[in-house]
């Protein structure tokens, strides 16, 4: 074996073994995911608290379950064009491999007990927006 081919071997041992390799398996995965977006009315004195419950409490979990891919909480800044209701200022954002797998998520124990403590920050705690994308 070669200089090249050893350091070849090298790299790739070590980068398996610090856990490398599962970023190349999710690229060969597949590509159109589903993204679930919620509309949120958190009122001022209580945006402390919901991002609090999402960084710390929420993502953490999020994060273990198969088919997971990101999740971000996004805060409105300005209306550039049209209209939107006035009181949803933050959106959520979830994107997993599936909507089987998010269906997993939601159903597992994690869930249960991680959405409602930022979902009960909001001012509209039913029948708030919810919207399910499929990527094309």
């Amino acid at each position: 074996m070669n200089r090249r081919g050893i350091l070849q071997s090298a790299f790739i041992t070590a980068a398996a073994a610090l856990g490398f390799g599962r970023f190349a398996a999710s690229a060969r995965a597949q590509t159109k995911h589903i993204r679930l977006y919620v509309e949120m009315d958190v009122p001022a004195a209580r945006e402390r608290e919901m991002l609090d419950a999402f960084h710390n409490t929420f993502v953490p979990e999020a994060v273990k379950h198969p088919g997971y891919i990101r999740v971000k909480m996004l805060k409105r800044r300005s209306f550039i064009q049209g209209t939107a209701p006035a009181e949803h200022n933050y959106r959520f954002e979830l994107e997993f491999e599936s909507e089987e797998l998010r269906q997993k998520w939601i159903a597992s124990a994690g869930h249960q007990r991680v959405w409602p403590l930022v979902e009960r920050t909001m001012k509209t705690q039913k029948d708030y927006p919810v919207v399910l994308y499929d990527e094309v």
